[in-house]
């Protein structure tokens, strides 16, 4: 037994003072009159709070030192005979650590010993001793009241330490039979499921808590505003590894929320306070919809402080009041910022918000935004994925929006927003676009909107010349200008998700669910005309806390309904807008590839290529008539006299596999990955098959605008037989898609020109 400790009753209560709440012929708070008997631990009674104390206290006296002592470097540090804990859950417990990396980015360093690459940690004698009382707390809290802790010290070389830890973890204390009592009257059906501590488990203070806590929280969500759950267990001298664990629970009576208070508002009428809270005086009382309320009022984000308070001392107990305190912020907002992408290059961003906009909490935001800055210059070195010529001219986006963040019910929000934008696909095509988007979403749960949307919109397009040409076979260039003049597209929209993430920027837990739905038709208003579905989820665990598996799965499939403009026998009727197509590849996608690089591509070549003789006086490749009868074999010519041009696809399912390795006390991250995907046009069909996996490693830097990240990823693909299109044919200068394919893309199968580097910031899903 640990430290004297005694075999035999042993049971604890927590330090929740003598009593509980007062109400609903409940023992009365001793708090409630600043006065009152000391707690009270009976025989075999301990409470976990002192007893960790004592034990640091007790184990933490140091052994005399020297008045002077070398200081000594920690080499290593290992745990030997642990079974149920890892070495880094140990290792988390203790405050003596080994000499470790920096970061690493400097991993090839700190293996040759570099000082600059390395973190080195004293030996503490004081903080040793206290190490192994904390690793027998760890332990005994967790339910292995028999560990036994050994440590040693052995010095390798001079003012070096290495330290072990020698652990006989023994048998734990098993929960043998967990009661919840005073639950006979409660009418909460699901209070008693999955609890998180069971029969079975040991006996782990962390999950007594825990258990404790859930009580709690589910009966207060039920209306009993006043309930305590009081936690005990009783070990018997005769068994001594079999708890006998009760939970006493005090209702109270059910309550209702009561008068509403509101202090601290100025410019926001209170009236708009109130009912942008999900309860009223009078509902059943939960203290979800408190949470639910102050979330409503943060995210108007014209508050910086605000609090829902209840008075649960309020007579009669069956009323609670509530007081809303608020500290108003800056009515007026402007934020700035700029970023990096390997795709992108470098962008801008200024915002303009009035977050009061004429009242009633309602929100104008003026955006404008610049991408692609430099992309041309940039192209050969930091932004190899951006576009050039007419792709890499400057981007832009300017837009205005309004929200109406109350429409009957706080559930309820309404957004509308004008925009007007430039946007540039490289070696697709170039977007110029002018609309309204309006939606109305309503928020079933916290977690859970559900949003109807009108996207009617005017853009044309440009250089998308090959794109129809070899998709479509529209390669008649007066067929092309109608398809890239301004015409309508104009889709109706519905989305549902859930995202129960525990942070936005870099989740460790939880998942988050997508279901999109699109359609453009006539009765909607648009030219381009199609149906498009797109599921998205994600999931996150940490299944040790010292890793986290992330995980994405991403499919979708869009089906055409023709383009207005183009009848008959001039086509038109499997058109699908370029924009709403499907593409992968990228430091988003599957990371093997470049941006929109995988999937369907046509290989784009000058017609002066094929017909021009060879510096050495060969024959041309083809003749005129050969191209103009669809009948040139290109195949002789190599493949950088060719443009691989990504035309993406109507099937599309990729997913990732991510480990996330953080270096603890550090902003950096490792990760190894696998991703996954194919994108399928309309002439191939979907099969598992096809599938392109890419493995990789990448480093992020978590940084206050997110995480910094460097992925590199290698792809096995091969050589592909891809179609050609021949622009510049004749004097009218028109497409031709040649009949016979190039093989196109053949490496070694190992070769440098198959990794992929990606920078960008924030993580990948």
């Amino acid at each position: 037994m640990p430290w004297g400790a005694r075999r035999g009753d042993l049971s604890v209560r927590p330090p929740l003072g003598t009593g509980v709440a007062g109400r609903g012929g409940l023992p009365r708070r001793r708090a409630e009159h600043g006065r009152g008997p000391a707690p009270k631990f009976f025989p075999g009674q301990v409470p976990w709070l002192p007893l960790g104390a004592c034990l640091l206290l007790v184990s933490a006296v140091p052994s005399p030192l020297p008045a002077q002592q070398e200081v000594e470097e920690v080499v290593g540090v290992r745990f030997v005979g642990n079974r149920v804990f890892s070495d880094r859950a140990l290792a988390n417990a203790i405050l003596t650590r080994p000499r470790e990396c920096s970061s690493p980015l400097l991993a090839l360093f700190c293996v040759a010993g570099a000082d600059f690459a390395t973190r080195r940690h004293p030996f503490s004698p004081r903080e040793f001793t206290r190490d192994e009382a904390r690793l027998r707390l760890f332990y005994y809290q967790r339910g292995y009241r028999e560990a036994v802790v050994d440590p040693s010290v052995e010095r390798p070389a001079p003012g070096q330490v290495r330290v072990t830890f020698r652990i006989q973890e023994g048998e734990p204390v098993r929960v043998a039979a967990l009661r919840v009592e005073g639950v006979e009257e409660v009418e909460t059906p699901s209070l008693l499921r999955n609890l998180p501590l069971r029969p079975g488990d040991p006996l782990n203070a962390l999950a007594l808590e825990a258990t404790r806590d859930t009580l709690l929280q589910r009966l207060r969500n039920d209306g009993y505003a006043h309930a305590e759950v009081l936690q005990s267990f009783f070990i018997p001298r005769d068994s001594p590894r079999a708890a006998q664990v009760t939970f006493q629970v005090y209702p109270g009576s059910r309550a209702r929320f009561g008068p509403l208070a509101i202090v601290g508002n100025s410019s926001v009428p209170a009236a708009v306070v109130r009912r942008m809270l999900p309860f009223r005086p009078g509902d059943l009382y939960r203290q979800d919809l408190r949470f639910a309320g102050l979330r409503n009022l943060y995210n108007l984000e014209i508050f910086s402080f605000a609090d829902i308070l209840p008075d649960t001392t309020f007579v009669p107990d069956s009323i609670v009041p509530l007081t809303v305190q608020l500290v108003e912020g800056p009515v007026h907002r402007v934020r700035t910022g700029a970023g990096f992408s390997s795709a992108e290059c470098l962008g801008a961003e200024v915002r303009w918000a009035s977050r009061n906009f004429f009242g009633g909490l309602r929100r104008l935001q003026l955006t404008g935004r610049v991408s692609n800055a430099l992309a041309s210059r940039l192209h050969e070195s930091l932004c190899r994925q951006a576009g050039t010529g007419p792709y890499g001219d400057l981007d832009w986006h300017l837009s205005a929006e309004f929200s109406q963040p109350w429409l009957l019910s706080p559930r309820n929000s309404f957004t509308a927003s004008l925009f007007w934008e430039r946007q540039s696909f490289p070696d697709e095509f170039i977007r110029n676009a002018r609309g309204l988007n309006a939606a109305l979403t309503h928020t079933m749960s916290p977690a859970t909107p559900f949003t109807v949307a009108f996207r009617p919109q005017v853009s044309s397009l440009a250089a998308a010349d090959v794109f129809f040409c070899s998709n479509y076979l529209v390669c008649d260039p007066a067929d092309i200008r109608i398809l890239q003049r301004a015409n309508r597209l104009a889709p109706v929209g519905i989305t549902l998700s859930r995202d129960r993430r525990d942070q936005v920027l870099s989740a460790t837990r939880g998942y988050r669910a997508v279901v999109d739905l699109e359609q453009a038709a006539a009765w909607t208003g648009s030219d381009y005309r199609y149906t498009r579905i797109l599921l998205e989820g994600s999931w996150y665990a940490a299944p040790t806390g010292s890793w986290i598996l992330a995980t994405r799965l991403r499919g979708g499939r869009v089906g055409a309904g023709g383009f207005r403009g183009l009848a008959g026998e001039r086509g038109g009727g499997g058109i699908v807008h370029p924009e709403k197509r499907f593409f992968a590849g990228g430091a988003n996608s599957v990371r093997g590839f470049a941006q929109n690089r995988l999937g369907p591509r046509v290989l784009e070549v000058r017609a002066e290529r094929l017909l021009t003789p060879g510096s050495g006086g060969e024959p041309p490749v083809c003749a005129l008539e050969e191209i103009l009868a669809r009948a040139c074999d290109a195949s002789p010519l190599p493949d950088e006299a060719f443009d691989p041009r990504p035309t993406g696809g109507t099937s599309l399912l990729e997913g990732s596999v991510e480990v996330r390795l953080p270096v603890r006390g550090s902003p950096w991250e490792g990760a190894v990955f696998v991703d996954f995907g194919q994108v399928w046009g309309e002439d191939r069909r979907v099969s598992l098959g096809g599938l392109e996996v890419t493995p990789g490693l990448g480093v992020r830097y978590v940084s206050p605008i997110g995480p910094i990240r460097v992925d590199l990823a290698y792809r096995f693909a091969g050589a592909e037989d891809l179609k050609v299109v021949v622009s510049g044919v004749g004097p009218e200068r028109a497409l031709s898609l040649l009949e016979p394919r190039v093989r196109y893309g053949a490496l070694p199968s190992w070769s440098w020109q198959r990794f992929q580097l990606h920078l960008s910031i924030g993580q990948a899903f």
